[in-house]
């Protein structure tokens, strides 16, 4: 059973996240956390045999539950201590990759109170749709992830800084 939600000064109930077991799942690296307001789980897996740290693997965890919307602007996350004790890793681990996801802006860290999904207007909804879009687009051309991945850092380093205009979507 989940804990009773934080009450917010003025009485609004803070959005937590809880750490729960895997269901009928025996895999140690796989951790489920339930998010109090849309009754839905995110799951984040670590595997140690991976050349990826372990706290770029939980980043991307994090990250793409975000972008997704699995995880939306005011979710609190799991203390970092609640969250590697669930892993089996070091807190460090945890600490690094929520400092990743606050460098990237998609994280509030704040010190008593723990780490908050930012408040973004609009989200990242039209990000996650556009990604979902260009990975099936790459697969209808079976384009090789790495390929698709060096075209994504390219473009990504040769396009000027965000200007707030959106460049049209190409036509097919």
């Amino acid at each position: 059973m989940a804990p009773e939600p934080r009450r917010r000064r003025g009485g609004s109930v803070a959005k937590t996240a809880h750490i729960l077991t895997p269901r009928g799942c025996c895999d140690k690296h796989l951790v489920r956390i339930a998010i109090e307001q849309y009754d839905e789980d995110v799951l984040i897996r670590l595997d140690p045999t991976l050349d990826a740290p372990l706290f770029e693997q939980l980043a991307a965890g994090l990250r793409s539950s975000i972008i997704d919307g699995r995880l939306s602007g005011g979710e609190r996350l799991p203390a970092a201590r609640e969250l590697a004790d669930s892993l089996g890793v070091n807190v460090h681990t945890v600490l690094r990759a929520y400092h990743r996801l606050r460098d990237e802006r998609l994280i509030e860290l704040h010190r008593g109170r723990g780490a908050v999904v930012a408040v973004r207007i609009g989200g990242h909804g039209a990000l996650a749709g556009a990604v979902h879009d260009l990975v099936d687009e790459a697969k209808n051309h079976e384009l090789p992830e790495a390929a698709l991945l060096a075209l994504i850092s390219e473009a990504y380093r040769s396009a000027p800084r965000a200007s707030g205009v959106l460049r049209p979507m190409p036509t097919r």
